[in-house]
Order: C-alpha cells, then sequence, then structure tokens
C-alpha cells in the first residue's frame, strides 16, 4: 500500500465515522431535530457521544496526515519506512474508531499514539 491509498482509505473511513455519528444521533434525537436548526443545542451520550467525539479527532488527524502524504509525494520522497508509517497510522486509526466507540480506554489511547508518531515520523521523511 502507498501512502496515497493509506490516505484515500482514511478518508473512507472518516466518511464512515461520518455516517456512524450521523445515524447515532438520528436515534438519539429523532429526524425533526436533526431537520431543525438546532438552536436548542443537545449533547449526544453513550456510544452515540463516543463516536461524536471520535469523528472529531478523526477530522483533527486527517488535517495532520494529509499534508504529511502530499508532502512525500510532492517531494517524491516515499520510501520503504514511509510506506510502513502511513499503513501504521491507518491501522491505528482502524482500531482507534471501535475503540473510542465501545469505551476501551487503553486501547483507544495506544491507537492514537501509534497514529500520532506514524504521522509525526511521515513528516521526518519529508524532510
Amino acid at each position: 500500500m502507498t501512502e496515497p491509498q493509506a490516505l484515500i482509505a482514511y478518508a473512507l473511513l472518516v466518511l464512515l465515522t461520518i455516517v456512524w455519528q450521523a445515524t447515532g444521533a438520528l436515534g438519539q434525537f429523532g429526524i425533526t431535530y436533526l431537520m431543525s436548526a438546532r438552536d436548542e443545542g443537545r449533547v449526544a451520550t453513550g456510544v452515540s457521544g463516543r463516536v461524536e467525539r471520535a469523528m472529531g479527532n478523526s477530522i483533527t488527524a486527517m488535517v495532520l496526515f494529509a499534508p504529511a502524504v502530499l508532502l512525500i509525494v510532492a517531494l517524491d520522497a516515499s520510501t520503504p519506512a514511509s510506506r510502513l508509517a502511513a499503513i501504521a497510522f491507518l491501522i491505528a486509526r482502524i482500531v482507534y474508531l471501535p475503540a473510542y466507540a465501545f469505551g476501551i480506554k487503553g486501547l483507544r489511547s495506544l491507537a492514537w499514539t501509534v497514529g500520532f508518531v506514524a504521522t509525526v515520523s511521515l513528516y521526518l521523511v519529508a524532510l
């Protein structure tokens, strides 16, 4: 798997997370609230709330991961280490989502750390 392929796969995971979050919100708040202006703020709870927070974290991770991959491509700096880092990031984020959603704290933190370190590694390769 190349770095851009990992980025595409991660983008699909983020899209899936958005669908999961929206489905949970629909079940918790109902269609009437979701179609309203939402002036009355509501906070999702349980799995739905954790998926919402995981979605926000996933978007933040994308903001950091995507430029690193694009730099690797633009600089033609792909190496076995950068491909490994991109794959490690993707696997970590795949693990992170259900770990967060279902409240598996230690695994969630480990997955987040692996993904973060993998992202930093991509920037170091791009140097």
